[in-house]
């Protein structure tokens, strides 16, 4: 039997659209006698759909999208489609009104319904919000084959493989007791940094454990902060890959199910990607281009400093959108250096894209003048240095909103950490790109674009040069942060490893700039509620996960000296 594997970019809450997507697979996969065609988690309305899903209005469109298009599907071809079904017993058990369940397809009618037994509640996740998870294991029997069907985190509870349970079930383990010949599993998973090396091992691990082979099928695309890679996979019995689909594009993929073996057959087989760098920048093109897309821009702006940040921002911008779309505006003070000026110039040369110049001195000057009186009697400082910065997200807001434009800000992770950045200045913007992208991390995908082209693509200048703000005379970051090298890992310790002052004291970094680390990263919390949604590339982000109070007192995370006795 063949079985297709359609990995598809939904828009959120376009019903008729993603129906459509969904009917054009099947009428590509049906001229190939494909029996079974397999669709992600809530195909039919996007993952994830969050408070839409409390809409009745909407839950009600679903269901009528849904007989509509299992009356549209040929009618010899079996389709598993996500969707949500109302939990009709809610009102009886005090449970959730929704289950999270797949629709399996055929001969014109919705025939069997599945839910996801296992509801995630971490990091970006929040199903229990609104689903009731379903009780028991479900299978289908189609052309004398059971097939069991799980979806997405219902994979992700194999105590052998973990060391540990999450929850009180395993599923998979409830369907090969079922005896069940085939598992699939319609996933929304998000990318993060090396999580596809994860899921295969996984499922290799329980393929082999259970004895049986698994067919993981994900969606595509980047849905606010979050991006979707697809890589949409099947293993056999022995653990083996049989197909994998490609990353960050749709694919339509067919796979056989040997019926005498009970087992899939070797089908295609996409590569994996060379480096953490290379599907980085796959990631954030994507999320970018579907951003602006789905958003409905058509066209781009940033500011250019001459920086490394905004050159990696307008790299990644015009990959994602063309050149043609993305407008990079230079704005140089009185202590902006000439080279940075250059630098900014030669990086929109080298990408082909359009900018211009617009000095700010003069309207420094202006600030000036009015807060001359109120400000009497107190020194430079960094409220005069950050009017630079906001006079820049002004001007660009301005030209955004004038010729309808998209304006995408330029910090990094490093910088969003420990509040190096300005509110309303380059904090500006619709999207934050790199804002789950380190500043060391910045550097090695700078150093892998241009080695990856023929023609370097951004400034050596921009990649040696000491980083700095040029908010006053002679700056460079280093005069308020510890080396970035230091700084990211021991950002890496503390909010992706969740050690304490103490651990990371103990793996070697001097215990005064720790301290001052985790002092800066919890005073930066009111800034980083009123940046834009950042591209999420790494499992703990400053994002839809991560949930910081603002107001708050931290001095039990500092080191005292005792702990280090």
């Amino acid at each position: 039997m063949k079985i297709g594997i359609a990995q598809f970019n939904p828009i959120i809450g376009d019903l008729s659209g993603n129906s459509k997507q969904i009917l054009d697979a099947a009428e590509n996969v049906v001229s190939s006698d494909v029996r079974l065609l397999l669709t992600p988690e809530l195909s039919l309305c996007g993952y994830p759909p969050r408070d839409l899903l409390l809409n009745p209005s909407f839950v009600e469109a679903m269901d009528i999208t849904l007989q509509q298009l299992a009356q549209d599907l040929p009618a010899n071809l079996a389709v598993l489609v996500g969707t949500v079904v109302k939990n009709t017993d809610a009102h009886i058990t005090g449970g959730k009104s929704l289950f999270n369940s797949i629709a399996l397809l055929e001969a014109g009618q919705v025939k069997q319904f599945f839910h996801k037994r296992l509801l995630p509640t971490y990091d970006v996740f929040d199903e229990n919000r609104y689903f009731q998870s379903g009780l028991e294991a479900s299978y289908f029997t189609l052309d004398d084959i059971k097939i069991g069907v799980t979806i997405c985190e219902d994979l992700w509870n194999d105590e052998e493989f973990w060391g540990k349970r999450s929850y009180a079930v395993n599923p998979i383990a409830d369907l090969s007791n079922l005896d069940v010949d085939l598992i699939v599993n319609l996933s929304a998973s998000p990318y993060t940094v090396g999580k596809q090396k994860l899921r295969e091992a996984m499922l290799q691990h329980s393929a082999v454990n259970f004895k049986k082979s698994v067919i993981y099928t994900n969606q595509i695309g980047g849905n606010d902060d979050l991006i979707f890679d697809g890589r949409s996979f099947a293993v056999n019995q022995q653990g083996k890959v049989i197909c994998r689909a490609k990353g960050f594009k749709p694919d339509l993929l067919v796979v056989e199910f040997d019926q005498i073996q009970r087992d899939l057959k070797l089908g295609s087989v996409s590569p994996a990607n060379e480096s953490e760098d290379e599907e980085i920048w796959q990631a954030l093109v994507l999320g970018v281009q579907d951003y602006v897309h789905k958003c409905r821009f058509s066209q781009v702006i940033l500011g250019l400093s001459g920086g490394v940040d905004s050159a990696l921002v307008a790299a990644i911008a015009t990959a994602a959108v063309g050149k043609e779309n993305v407008f990079g505006v230079l704005m140089p003070s009185p202590y902006s250096s000439q080279h940075s000026i250059s630098d900014a110039l030669a990086l929109g040369e080298n990408l082909g894209i359009k900018t211009n110049i617009l000095p700010i001195g003069e309207l420094m000057q202006g600030f000036d003048h009015t807060l001359a009186e109120l400000f009497s009697g107190t020194e430079f400082g960094i409220a005069e240095e950050n009017i630079q910065s906001r006079i820049r997200g002004s001007l660009l807001m301005a030209i955004a909103n004038k010729f309808g434009h998209l304006l995408l800000s330029t910090g990094n992770k490093s910088e969003t950490a420990v509040g190096y950045c300005t509110l309303y200045g380059d904090m500006n913007g619709g999207l934050a790109v790199i804002a789950d992208v380190p500043k060391t991390r910045v550097y090695s995908l700078c150093h892998w674009l241009n080695s990856h082209n023929q023609t370097e693509i951004i400034p050596q200048n921009i990649l040696t040069k000491a980083p700095s703000a040029e908010l006053k005379p002679g700056q460079v970051d280093q005069d308020s942060l510890p080396a970035y090298e230091i700084l990211d890992d021991i950002l890496e310790r503390l909010i992706h490893n969740h050690e304490s002052a103490a651990q990371i004291v103990a793996d070697g970094h001097d215990s005064v700039i720790v301290n001052r680390v985790l002092q800066m990263v919890a005073r930066a919390e009111f800034k980083r509620r009123q940046a834009p949604p950042g591209l999420k590339i790494t499992d703990r982000a400053f994002g839809t996960g991560w949930r910081m109070p603002i107001a708050s007192k931290i001095s039990w995370l500092s080191v005292k000296n005792s702990q280090l006795d």
